[in-house]
């Protein structure tokens, strides 16, 4: 009798992936079965369903009553999700400079210029709000604790 060959595990996170790629492509909240069809109908539905459960339990789905069960949804897109995971490793560090410098010593040129051209547009942004919302000005600044500044 022939042996069968060990089916290759597929790489880390990649169903968790495929889950998110047919809830982003759907029009609304989809139920475990509706992903599974969403996906070919190759994969149980009950791996679909601990999938499910574990992005929502991971903070990166909901999910509301739909009959028996569930229907989930993205909580955000996928720009949105790279970003927190992004921020989520960047938590998981004692020594956030290295890992700050560590990452942008590993840009391209033009991620780089787009990199400073949005810190550079976050940082006018912040300056208008001050602005609009009568703060004062960088000289007149004040921290957590500091006294009251009695100049207008």
């Amino acid at each position: 009798m022939a042996e069968t060959p060990p089916v290759p595990r597929r790489p880390s996170g990649e169903l968790e992936a495929s889950v998110l790629a047919a809830l982003w492509a759907a029009e609304g909240p989809l139920s475990a079965a509706e992903v599974q069809r969403a996906l070919g109908g190759q994969l149980a539905r009950t791996t679909i369903t601990t999938i499910l459960t574990r992005l929502h339990d991971k903070g990166t789905v909901s999910r509301s009553r739909a009959g028996r069960g569930f229907a989930y949804s993205p909580i955000q897109d996928s720009a949105g999700l790279t970003a927190r995971r992004m921020r989520s490793e960047l938590d998981k560090q004692d020594d956030r400079t290295t890992a700050l410098a560590r990452f942008v010593s590993q840009l391209t040129s033009e991620d780089e210029r787009l990199l400073r051209g949005l810190l550079a547009e976050a940082e006018t942004e912040t300056e208008a709000e001050t602005e609009t919302e009568g703060g004062a000005s960088e000289g007149t600044r004040h921290g957590p604790g500091d006294p009251p500044c009695d100049r207008p």
